[in-house]
């Protein structure tokens, strides 16, 4: 059984009656939910993420104030658990038919929205910082995955920018060095992801069969190979950086594992 959430600064019963009537569209599915009200500190907003990841919950909210609000955004980030925020759309539409701030300060409706802007922010950010773009801003990146093709640099980027942290990816390439600025970044930032040779052959291959011929070593055996083996020589010049084994492991799986060492570092 799912359990969600509900929090709210006041007593929570709008938000809840809110969301049982959506969860009416999903009959089959078993759902707790669990109502948290007047959480109105820094304190409780901790203690009910880490409810919530205990739980593997996530989480519906109302919070109007700003600083509660931002750091539930926060903390859900760093402990990977997913919000929904029922506040901030329904005031942007009012904001909008009213031609009016709701209570008239400047920029109000970002703060209540920061996570939805964020979240738009981080999937240009990895778009833009995909496959080795723009390797001199680096530095920007909150995370910087680095691998050889078919390490799932890619959909990681993208899975993560929602999860909004702002990631670019670096590809190894055989006989050829990493950009220098690589090596002058965080190194908590920098995520190396490594997979048995064999299995990288196997999905190369099936790249090829998709996609058609890239080079003529590409899903040669011998070659993904020595390619595995120049990645884990560049990786071992650098030992704090961070390594995440990403053999036939989902996205979420791998996503999980990069926060959450992302999260211990920081």
């Amino acid at each position: 059984m799912s359990q969600i959430f509900v929090i709210s600064d006041g007593t929570g019963r709008t938000a809840e009656q809110a969301l049982r009537a959506a969860l009416i569209q999903f009959q089959s599915s078993r759902v707790e939910i669990i109502r948290k009200s007047e959480i109105r500190t820094i304190e409780q907003v901790h203690q009910v993420i880490d409810e919530a990841l205990k739980a593997k919950a996530f989480i519906v909210h109302t919070l109007v104030k700003d600083e509660i609000r931002e750091e539930l955004y926060r903390m859900a980030r760093l402990n990977n658990v997913d919000t929904i925020d029922l506040m901030g759309p329904f005031l942007d539409r009012l904001s909008h038919q009213l031609s009016h701030s709701p209570t008239g300060e400047p920029g109000l409706f970002r703060k209540i929205n920061e996570s939805y802007f964020r979240q738009i922010e981080a999937m240009q950010f990895a778009f833009k910082h995909d496959d080795g773009l723009r390797t001199n801003e680096l530095d920007k990146a909150e995370i910087i995955l680095l691998g050889v093709s078919r390490t799932f640099k890619t959909p990681l980027s993208i899975y993560l920018a929602f999860k909004l942290w702002f990631v670019a990816n670096v590809p190894i390439v055989y006989g050829i060095e990493p950009p220098s600025n690589l090596f002058e970044v965080s190194p908590d930032k920098v995520f190396c992801l490594y997979t048995n040779p064999e299995r990288l052959t196997v999905l190369r291959k099936t790249r090829l069969e998709r996609f058609g011929e890239i080079n003529k070593d590409y899903a040669n055996p011998e070659f993904v190979r020595k390619e595995c083996i120049y990645a884990q020589q560049i990786f071992s010049r650098h030992p704090k950086w961070l390594r995440i084994n990403v053999t036939s492991k989902a996205i979420e799986e791998i996503a999980s594992e990069i926060i959450a060492l992302r999260r211990s570092h920081k």
